[in-house]
Order: structure tokens, then C-alpha cells, then sequence
């Protein structure tokens, strides 16, 4: 018979979560510190309970990160059938352990995932409040009651040949690589909505400009694609990112050196990691080294940020195109989604653009927030790593919401102002760029000189000193000729 043994973790926050009562409403565990009163229908332990009293700080809870709950559900069971594997758990419990995971993957039992991710310790507490939880489902797919831990225990079972140290990382890693599948989805959505207004506006001609000044001609069709090709490098760099996440330290344990972990673990549990999600994980070179480094969270927050200051780019340049709608550029139209202002009648708001711009800022924020973890780690741990999660998985899920509503109710439904593009096409000086070749630099530069100077378009005055006829006008005007469009290029 187990020792029963009673561990150290969190559970709701005390003013939620009361054990007072009448006895038969409340369990006794014990741990280190001494005897605490659990809710006797409670999946979560003592350690639960004491980081509940600890961490009351953001008014969240670990509930807010499903897909971080279904990461350590994997992890755990990874980690049994690796112990099996080599001989160090029996089968009763590790298909115990196995089915209390399929039951949380199954969307069960998250409500008694109740620690603060803003935590001290390394993300303890949050792995002990996925130790107790799930040998207490064990416990009760078994027919055993909740806290029976002389059957399976928290500790000696469920944190079988790990520690904090290496499984909250790969936990971590698991979560990010799943949200990031739905963060691409998204993404490639999104491309394919900017993919079809370029192609909407393919031949539509209007001014680009330098420097917030007229430049030379383009298609806003061309603008479009940019917009979408910008997108799509950035999906293409989060995904090579996410080779720095596939080698894991589990079977490192405290420090990278392997103490309580026999030999194969480590092979077997990222083995059975990599066919739990289909991620190609695999045993880390250097187990000490992985423990404490910081690259794969590093690399895939740099290009989250990356992804958001390219969004950013996009929803700014939306705005200042639909600015005005008089008064300003005017060049497409934003669909119209609430009233702009509790004064100015009429007036509407970018305000979805506006929202990719919020939560692109956040996304910047948080990357700093990882990189001050990853910096202030001490010696063999970093001990900031549950900062990191909340700012990866947080940035991943703002990510992934803003770009959708940037799609449905922004992108799909804007409209060109041909007129006004037009008419920038005729009043512009800037199309003197493009008689370079047929008058010279200095004459060009005479006719936009006159043109300043008279407010004048430059095709006015063209038509005006009879520079060139009505036919070599419209030839200068060719949509493929003036701004090298390759239509064939787009299909």
C-alpha cells in the first residue's frame, strides 16, 4: 500500500471557495506546512488550496487558458506512458491517469483548474493543480473517492520522474504550438480576404505616396496584394518558429541533470508527446541547457510581435486611406459598424482598424514582457516563466480574435472611391515621373513646378501646351505600362 501523501498547491480564491461548514462538506489533506480543510467534492488538493489564499492578483484563473489545461493534460499522460515504457508505473494506473486526461482533453473538469497564472514558483502551483485535479478524476473513474491518494497520488503518480521545471515548459510548448494552428487558420483567412479586394481593385489606378506625399501611380489592387503578401511572410516565420519549440526537457527534472528519472524516460515521454498531438517533440540535446534556456519562448514571441507590427501596418494604412470621408483622403470606404461620437452627428470611426491597432500594441508589450522574463532567470531555472505563458498564450488569442474581426467586418466589406481616385490621377503632379523618359527630368521638372504654382493637374497642363496628344495621354495612362501590373501575376 502508497504512502499517502498530500501536496502543495491552489485552488479558488478564498473569498470564493470556503470550507466552513459542516464536516461531511469538507475534507482534511495534509502537506508540508500542516493540515488544511479541502471541499470534499473538490478534484483539486491542498497545494491547490494554499496557492488559492497566495494568488490573488489578476482575477483570472488558469481556466482563462484552455488550451494551457489541455497541454498538461497531454503532458501527464505522455509522462505515464513513458513510465511504463520503462517499467517504472504499472498499467492500472497509468490508463487511470490516461483516461482522467481524455476526460479533461473532453472539456471536463476545467472549472477546477483555479490558480492565478501570476504566481510565485515557477509554475508550481499550476502544476500541482494539474496533478491533484487529474488523480483525482483517476480517482474517480476508478470508483474511488476524491483524496484517496493511497491509490493514486498526486505527487508520487502524476509527477512521476518530473519536476516544475520540465514539464511546465513543455506543457507551455504544447499550448503555444496548438493555439498557433489556430492562430495561422485565422491569419490565412485573412490573407485570403485582402487577396480578393486586390483582386476586386486590380485595375482601379490611384496615387502611392512617400513620405505622406504623392509619389507615382499604382493600382489599389496592387496595395491590396501587398497587404496580403506582408501577411502571408509573417505566417511563414511564425511556422519556422516553431521548430525552436519541438525539443522538450522532460526527463530533465529539477536542473536538466535527470535525478529520479530512469533511463529512457525522456525518449519514451517525448515519444508519446509527439503522437498525443502530432507535434514532431523530441528529448532536448542538453537537458541542463533546456531547463533554464529561453530561446523557443524568445523566438516565438518575436514573431508574434512581428506578426502585430505588420498588422498594425495594415490597420494604420486603412485608416489613413478611408480618412476624411470629405476632408481627408477618401480613397475606399470602411463599413460603417457603430456611430463615431456622442457630439459630431454623422460622424463613424475606423473603429475596427482602430481595434487591430490596440491589441497590435498589447502583442508589442507583451513580447517585452517575455524578453524581461527570459532575461532575469537565475542560475538553472528561470523562475518567470508563467509571465511568459500568460503573454505568449494572451497575444496568441488576441491575435488570432482581432484578425478575424479585422476579415468579417472590416476587410470584406470595403468599397473603392473610383471618382476620387481619379480624380488624385488627374490633379497629381506626381505623374510627371512618368514623362521622364519622353521630355527629360528638367522639363518634367519645369511642368511641376508650373503646376504648383497655377494648382493645375499635370494632365491639364499636358493638354494645355499640347505636350502630347489625347492618344498618347490615354497610352501614358495604361494601367499595365504605368505601374508594371502583371495581372497573370495575382491569379
Amino acid at each position: 500500500m502508497k504512502k499517502a501523501i498530500v501536496y502543495l498547491c491552489a485552488a479558488a480564491a478564498i473569498t470564493v471557495i470556503s470550507v466552513a461548514g459542516a464536516k461531511d462538506h469538507q475534507r482534511m489533506e495534509v502537506d508540508l506546512l500542516g493540515q488544511k480543510a479541502v471541499p470534499a467534492d473538490a478534484y483539486y488538493g491542498i497545494q491547490t488550496a494554499r496557492a488559492l489564499e497566495n494568488f490573488q492578483i489578476s482575477g483570472r484563473t488558469l481556466q482563462d487558458y484552455p488550451a494551457l489545461i489541455n497541454a498538461w493534460a497531454l503532458v501527464k499522460m505522455a509522462a505515464a506512458q513513458g513510465n511504463a515504457d520503462v517499467g517504472k508505473m504499472d498499467a492500472k494506473t497509468r490508463d487511470a491517469i490516461v483516461k482522467a486526461g481524455e476526460a479533461i482533453l473532453a472539456g471536463r473538469y476545467h472549472d477546477q483548474f483555479l490558480v492565478d497564472p501570476y504566481q510565485g514558483g515557477a509554475g508550481t502551483s499550476t502544476n500541482m493543480n494539474a496533478n491533484e485535479v487529474m488523480a483525482n478524476v483517476a480517482l474517480e473513474l476508478m470508483g474511488k473517492k476524491l483524496g484517496d491518494y493511497e491509490v493514486i497520488e498526486p505527487h508520487d503518480d502524476l509527477n512521476m520522474s518530473q519536476s516544475t521545471n520540465d514539464s511546465y515548459p513543455t506543457a507551455l510548448k504544447v499550448a503555444i504550438l496548438v493555439q498557433n494552428d489556430a492562430l495561422v487558420a485565422e491569419a490565412e483567412l485573412l490573407v485570403a480576404a485582402l487577396r480578393a479586394k486586390g483582386n476586386e481593385f486590380l485595375r482601379v489606378l490611384k496615387m502611392g505616396r512617400t513620405e505622406m506625399q504623392d509619389a507615382v501611380p499604382m493600382t489599389l489592387g496592387q496595395e491590396f496584394h501587398a497587404m496580403a503578401n506582408g501577411l502571408e511572410s509573417e505566417i511563414a516565420f511564425l511556422r519556422l518558429s516553431e521548430k525552436s519549440l519541438y525539443p522538450i526537457n522532460m526527463g530533465g527534472t529539477a536542473i536538466g541533470t535527470g535525478i529520479n528519472a530512469p533511463p529512457g524516460y525522456a525518449e519514451a515521454v517525448a515519444r508519446h508527446l509527439a503522437k498525443l498531438t502530432g507535434k514532431p517533440f523530441v528529448k532536448a540535446d542538453d537537458l541542463i541547457m533546456s531547463s533554464w534556456d529561453q530561446q523557443a519562448f524568445m523566438v516565438e514571441s518575436g514573431a508574434l510581435r512581428n506578426m502585430a507590427v505588420k498588422l498594425s501596418k495594415i490597420a494604420s494604412d486603412l485608416i489613413l486611406l478611408s480618412s476624411g470621408p470629405r476632408a481627408g483622403l477618401g480613397e475606399i470606404n470602411l463599413p460603417p459598424m457603430q456611430p463615431g461620437s456622442s457630439i459630431m452627428p454623422g460622424k463613424v470611426n475606423p473603429v475596427i482598424a482602430e481595434l487591430m491597432n490596440l491589441v497590435s500594441f498589447r502583442v508589442i508589450a507583451n513580447d517585452l514582457a517575455v524578453t524581461l522574463s527570459a532575461r532575469n532567470g537565475q542560475l538553472q531555472l528561470n523562475a518567470y516563466e508563467p509571465l511568459e505563458a500568460i503573454a505568449i498564450l494572451e497575444s496568441q488569442m488576441l491575435l488570432t480574435n482581432a484578425m478575424r474581426t479585422l476579415r468579417e467586418r472590416a476587410i470584406d466589406g470595403i468599397t473603392a472611391n473610383r471618382d476620387t481616385l481619379e480624380g488624385y490621377i488627374e490633379r497629381t503632379v506626381g505623374i510627371v515621373t512618368a514623362l521622364n523618359p519622353v521630355i527629360g527630368y528638367e522639363a518634367a521638372t519645369e511642368l511641376a513646378k508650373e503646376a504648383y504654382e497655377t494648382d493645375k493637374g499635370i494632365l491639364q497642363i499636358i493638354r494645355e501646351k499640347k505636350i502630347l496628344t489625347d492618344a498618347q495621354i490615354e497610352d501614358l495612362l495604361d494601367v499595365e505600362e504605368l505601374t508594371g501590373l502583371d495581372a497573370k501575376a495575382y491569379q
